[in-house]
C-alpha cells in the first residue's frame, strides 16, 4: 500500500462508513460460526495482514488474537493496541507460526495485495487446524478496477470463481460465500467506468473522496443493512466486495 494511504487509514478507519460498515459485516458472519473451536474453549485467532489492528479489537471479543503485518507503520500502530502478540511477516512468505495453530484466519482485504495468493492461501491452510476456517474478504470485478486499486497496491480484482478456484487448491472447502456493498454498485460502478474513460493520470484513493457528516453516516447505514440481511443467513448475490467462509477439509 502506499504509505501516504496507509497513513491515512489511521485516522480515518474509526469513524469512514467503509470500515466501520466492514466490522458490521465481518461481526454478523462471525455470530453465524460460532463456536468458533470445536469442542468450546477459547479461540485461537489470526488476523493475517492485521494492518492498525483495529479489526482485532472484534476479534479479541471471540477468543484470542494473534497478528502478522508486513508495513512497519501499521505494525506499531498494531502492537500498541496490546491486543494480543502482532508479529512481523507476509502472506508473501512462510508465515511464522507452527501447523494446526490457530482455529479461525482472517484475511480482510489482504489477498488482492499478494502476488502469489495460492501459495498464500495453502500457507493459511497449514496453519489452521483441520476443520478450521478461513474468513476472506477481497475487492471484486475485474471491470470495477479503479484509481484506488492502483494507489493500494492491489494485484488483481476477483470473481466468486477465480476464489473459489484458489481456495479449493489450497485445501479448502466453501462454507459461505456472499458478496456485499451491494447496493452501492450501481453509482460505484458508474464512478469506476468514468474515471476508466478520464484516464486519470494521478491515482486518487476512493477513500479521500468519501463525504463526512450526514452522508457519511447515510453510506455506513447501507452497510449496517446488509450486515442485518446476512445476519439473518441471506446472501447477497452481486457487490463490490466477495466475502467467503472457507473451511480446511
Amino acid at each position: 500500500m502506499d504509505d501516504a494511504l496507509e497513513r491515512f487509514t489511521f485516522d480515518v478507519e474509526e469513524r469512514h462508513w467503509w470500515y466501520r460498515g466492514r466490522r458490521a459485516v465481518l461481526a454478523a458472519v462471525l455470530d453465524g460460526l460460532e463456536p468458533l473451536r470445536p469442542g468450546g474453549g477459547a479461540a485461537r485467532i489470526l488476523d493475517a495482514g492485521c494492518g492498525s489492528g483495529r479489526n482485532m479489537v472484534e476479534l479479541a471479543r471471540r477468543g484470542a488474537v494473534s497478528g502478522v503485518e508486513l508495513a512497519s507503520q501499521s505494525l506499531q500502530v498494531a502492537r500498541a493496541r496490546a491486543l494480543g502478540p502482532v508479529v512481523p511477516g507476509s502472506l508473501d512468505a512462510p508465515l511464522p507460526f507452527g501447523d494446526a495453530a490457530f482455529d479461525l484466519a482472517v484475511a480482510l482485504d489482504v489477498l488482492e495485495h499478494v502476488a502469489g495468493d495460492g501459495a498464500a492461501l495453502r500457507e493459511l491452510a497449514r496453519v489452521l487446524a483441520p476443520g478450521g476456517r478461513l474468513l476472506v474478504t477481497v475487492p471484486q470485478y475485474g471491470w470495477l478496477w479503479g484509481e484506488h486499486d492502483v494507489l493500494a497496491h492491489h494485484h488483481r480484482r476477483y470473481t466468486r470463481s477465480t476464489l473459489l478456484g484458489r481456495a479449493a487448491d489450497a485445501g479448502f472447502q466453501p462454507e459461505r460465500v456472499t458478496a456485499f456493498n451491494t447496493i452501492l454498485l450501481p453509482p460505484i460502478g458508474a464512478a469506476r467506468l468514468c474515471q476508466r474513460a478520464r484516464r486519470c493520470a494521478t491515482p486518487a484513493s476512493d477513500l479521500g473522496r468519501t463525504p463526512q457528516g450526514a452522508l457519511n453516516g447515510a453510506l455506513e447505514r447501507v452497510l449496517r443493512a446488509e450486515a442485518a440481511w446476512l445476519r439473518r443467513g441471506r446472501d447477497l448475490p452481486a457487490g463490490v466486495s466477495l466475502l467467503a467462509v472457507l473451511r480446511v477439509r
